[in-house]
């Protein structure tokens, strides 16, 4: 990299700074969780993901499971893998992490 250059920009869980997605990931930032704003990623690292289960969200029934950071355990969104309603499937395969459980950085 030359000098003064800027890594790619990550996002890090905000509980120990383990990088968890690229901005480049970013599918939207207009989605809404439990305690807030959220962003929709198409791929995350550095996760590990609980069991699968069904659940009621405000745009219809979902099959999620949490996504936790692999470092330190900080439950920080859910993972989509699947969607029952046709309107909805886009979401199939793609995490949701809170705004309030990452921070940007650059590397």
């Amino acid at each position: 990299m030359a000098d003064g250059a800027v890594g790619p920009r990550l996002y890090c869980c905000f509980k120990c700074r383990n990088p968890v997605s690229c901005h480049d990931d970013i599918v939207s930032k207009t989605f809404r969780a439990n305690n807030g704003r959220a962003i929709l990623f198409s791929h995350a690292m550095n996760i590990t993901l609980g069991p699968k289960e069904d659940s009621r969200l405000i745009t219809g029934v979902h099959t999620i499971a949490d996504v936790y950071c692999s470092e330190c355990g900080e439950l920080l969104g859910w993972k989509y893998w699947k969607a029952y309603e046709e309107s909805q499937k886009y979401k199939e395969g793609k995490i949701v992490l809170e705004n309030r459980k990452i921070v940007e950085e650059n590397w």
